[in-house]
């Protein structure tokens, strides 16, 4: 058995037990969100915040909504892109070949110097 502690179940810096000695909780509001999969969450706000428009889903990650039938859709992921098909958005066929030549052109004269 443990010996005589009189402060058993407290933690250091803890105020005096009970809500009248640590005054009142501020004003709150309690907002609903919902997700594209159902999942509902519900978030206290301070009275006088502006409440977003969404929230993240704590379960699922996705955005949610305040309206419950029509919550946001999911957002698209686009696929990942390697350097090449980046490089192939900004320039055309043409502009490749002739950046080409001119590497080749320019390796030639070296070698050949």
């Amino acid at each position: 058995m443990a010996g005589g502690n009189a402060i058993r179940g407290s933690r250091v810096g803890a105020g005096p037990m009970g809500e009248r000695e640590r005054g009142e909780a501020a004003p709150r509001t309690r907002v609903g969100f919902w997700c594209a999969n159902k999942h509902a969450t519900n978030v206290a706000f301070a009275s006088d915040v502006e409440v977003p428009e969404t929230w993240d889903c704590p379960r699922c990650g996705l955005p949610a909504g305040q309206d419950e039938a029509n919550p946001p859709p999911a957002p698209r992921n686009e696929p990942y892109k390697t350097h090449l098909a980046y490089v192939r958005e900004r320039r055309t066929d043409a502009d490749g070949d002739a950046l080409l030549e001119e590497a080749l052109t320019r390796l030639r004269a070296r070698r050949g110097a």
